[in-house]
């Protein structure tokens, strides 16, 4: 299916209700998220008063939409984000629908706001998975104390998805370096999901942590190497690694020419050459 243009979003004619018609009740899911992103591009002061209108609504999936709206209103620069957050903010104060309270999580996630934390934390523990999903993309990011306690119990919750994206939220989306968010990750480098080892390898080597090397060499070593190895590889940048690396280079597969530039760069990082100066 052709992807529209930035003109074409930006300049769509049709009228917003129309466009809130499609985004309920277009089956193709491609589709309906089109009028969505023209709504997000259009961002005027009739997206929002509508969208607002969506999440008084006392349909489920309206309500959904209208706080899908209200966080990503205006694209580039987003419009009325005070509005926005306040009528998110009082929405999830009495919204029980786990569809709704994920929108509104990660609505909450795109406004960056921190005011965030105090609505969002208290569900930490909700029963709904897509609720707790919601809740790691609305928190990640933020470095208050809060968010990261929260992030590290749901980087060991039971659902697999949830704890790859709160260990990339503690291990690449915030800087933070303290004992307790290392062991997080640790702890996720024997996790049974694929994608949550390679995000708790990648947070580790950020953190030059020395546990990370023998891990990173047993994953260079695999015959099919996860270019998250790769990368983690090069923001370890540990000379420990070089020989590993060049013997990957001699082995790189011809299906994979698309990717060496990524392990010149780890073979670069690792040599010492400054980031300005690799591949």
């Amino acid at each position: 299916m052709r992807q529209m243009s930035y003109d074409e979003r930006n300049d769509d004619p049709r009228p917003t209700e129309e466009l809130i018609r499609l985004a309920l009740t277009e089956r193709d899911e491609d589709m309906a998220w089109e009028s969505v992103t023209a709504l997000h591009f259009r961002g005027s002061r009739e997206v929002l008063e509508a969208a607002e209108r969506l999440c008084d609504s006392t349909l489920a999936t309206e309500r959904e939409l209208g706080a899908t709206l209200l966080g990503q209103l205006g694209v580039p620069e987003r419009t009325f984000p005070e509005e926005c957050f306040d009528t998110l903010a009082k929405m999830i104060q009495c919204e029980s629908d786990p569809d709704v309270l994920q929108a509104i999580a990660i609505a909450f996630g795109h406004l960056d706001d921190p005011r965030c934390l105090e609505l969002l934390i208290p569900l930490k523990a909700h029963p709904s998975d897509i609720v707790r999903w919601g809740v790691v993309h609305g928190i990640s990011g933020h470095d208050f104390p809060e968010a990261i306690e929260t992030l590290i119990e749901l980087s060991r919750d039971k659902d697999e998805e949830i704890r790859d994206w709160a260990t990339f939220g503690l291990g690449t989306l915030i800087d933070t370096d303290s004992a307790e968010v290392r062991e997080a990750l640790w702890a996720r480098t024997s996790d049974t999901y694929g994608d949550a080892r390679a995000e708790a390898l990648m947070g580790l080597a950020r953190r030059k942590d020395l546990r990370t090397t023998t891990l990173l060499l047993k994953e260079l070593a695999e015959e099919d190497v996860d270019s998250m190895a790769i990368d983690a590889a090069e923001e370890f940048g540990n000379p420990d690694l070089l020989p590993a690396l060049l013997q990957l280079k001699k082995r790189w597969p011809e299906n994979r020419r698309e990717e060496e530039e990524w392990l010149d760069r780890a073979i670069a990082s690792c040599k010492g050459i400054p980031e300005e100066h690799r591949g």
